[in-house]
């Protein structure tokens, strides 16, 4: 297997407040979008990712309590540093986490930042975007074209260290010879189209893919902090069975 990461401040942005780390050996990977004040953004991702380095120092094989475990931490945590330092009120994060297990990866998921599979050349989103613009497609209101530009796409209808609503999706995803996975904070889905995304990752290498999407990312304005994290088994191979 091989994974590879990048991540860019982009070309609006003052400071990177994304966060993604991975572990191949492992099968951990996770990026996250911070948010909120100054720098306070950058304190809350770099939380949900120290949580989830926690989850996979203490479990050798993948579990969907601890997932679930590890987000719930990682909200409380952020939510008590909040409390406790005035300059980092209302931060929060979002969260998608990917945990390969036997025969599956295990996801955990809060917000807009997304997983996808490419799958024998069909890209598929795996995980649901929990935003405004999100609800209003579902609910048949406005069209995937007009969520593009819709004035009120940044919205996002649950955090990590916010009040409201935060329980994590939580779901399986099957995983067969070839698959590729991506997870990205929306500074790349946000900006490049899902069948431009899919054509990258289905005819490049992967280091030549993750480079060509953080490009067409910046050359589409680079309007937000860009992070990807790209993964697959060898080629034309199953991933290793814990």
């Amino acid at each position: 297997m091989a994974a590879t990461m990048r991540t860019d401040v982009g070309r609006r942005r003052r400071q990177n407040e994304d966060a993604a780390w991975f572990d191949e050996g492992r099968g951990v990977f996770a990026v996250a979008d911070g948010m909120g004040g100054h720098r306070a953004g950058e304190v809350a991702s770099a939380m949900a990712i120290h949580a989830v380095r926690q989850m996979a120092d203490t479990h050798r094989t993948a579990d969907i309590g601890a997932l679930r475990e590890a987000v719930e931490k990682a909200h409380e945590a952020i939510l008590a540093h909040a409390q406790s330092h005035a300059e980092c009120k209302g931060m929060g994060t979002t969260l998608s986490v990917m945990w390969r297990g036997r025969g599956y990866m295990y996801i955990a998921h809060v917000g807009d930042s997304r997983i996808y599979r490419l799958r024998e050349g069909k890209l598929e989103q795996i995980t649901q975007d929990h935003s405004l613009v999100d609800e209003l497609v579902r609910a048949g209101l406005i069209t995937l074209q007009e969520a593009r530009r819709h004035p009120r796409r940044n919205i996002i209808t649950r955090a990590l260290g916010t009040q409201g609503d935060n329980a994590p999706d939580l779901l399986a995803a099957d995983i067969r010879p070839g698959d590729r996975w991506l997870l990205c904070t929306d500074g790349l889905s946000s900006l490049v189209e899902d069948e431009s995304i899919g054509h990258a990752l289905e005819t490049c290498g992967l280091e030549e893919a993750a480079d060509r999407l953080l490009a067409m990312a910046l050359d589409a304005g680079g309007t937000d902090n860009v992070t990807l994290i790209l993964c697959t088994g060898e080629e034309g191979e199953a991933w290793n069975q814990d």
